[in-house]
């Protein structure tokens, strides 16, 4: 048999959005540290050339990536009371982040001005101004809320691989005693009531 009866008669043609959906189920599958422009294409069946024709880098990869995870986030049927609204995207925005292992570590690594990540910027800045906040000011309510959401949701994600028993041992040293003393709080995995308190605070601060 000749190396042309060899190759596939067919090859399905990809385009970026297959890319970047299997770079995702790599992702799910083996988490953040393990995303690469080579494990992309090993998972597809191609070459790297093929994976770099539609992202150049792998920084470009995550931040398709990154884009594909805010674009789960729905911009239809928001509240219309301004506050309401931006406490609807950022839990919308949460949980996009949680539909993918870790989905926080993506985006927060990444700047990606791309439709989906814009769109939904959009949103939140729109809201907000329509609060009557100072132009700056609803730019950086908006970084506020994101941050928050991106740190929180991080930390959630990386729970399962966090050092517990290292951190009871450096508390009961005696070092840290506001620490000991709150130690129960500080190791609160109910990270829905913890997202909700720091949104309220942050919400009740812009009125």
């Amino acid at each position: 048999m000749t190396k042309k009866q060899e190759r596939p008669a067919t090859r399905t043609r990809l385009d970026t959005r297959t890319v970047v959906r299997a770079a995702l189920d790599l992702l799910d599958e083996k988490g953040a540290d393990a995303v690469s422009v080579r494990g992309t294409a090993d998972r597809l069946g191609v070459r790297m050339n093929t994976v770099l024709w539609h992202a150049k880098t792998k920084t470009r990869l995550l931040e398709l990536m990154a884009d594909a995870i805010i674009a789960e986030a729905p911009l239809d049927a928001l509240p219309s009371a301004w506050d309401e609204r931006v406490a609807e995207l950022a839990r919308r925005y949460r949980r996009a982040l949680l539909t993918r292992r870790d989905g926080a570590a993506i985006v927060t690594g990444t700047y990606a001005a791309e439709p989906a990540t814009l769109r939904f910027a959009e949103a939140m800045v729109e809201a907000l101004l329509a609060g009557e906040l100072p132009e700056r000011e609803a730019v950086w309510a908006c970084w506020t809320v994101i941050y928050f959401a991106l740190g929180l949701t991080q930390e959630e994600q990386a729970l399962s691989t966090a050092d517990g028993e290292r951190f009871t041992q450096a508390l009961a040293a005696g070092a840290y005693p506001s620490l000991a003393r709150t130690a129960p709080h500080l190791r609160d995995a109910s990270f829905d009531d913890r997202f909700e308190y720091g949104l309220t605070r942050i919400l009740r601060s812009l009125h």
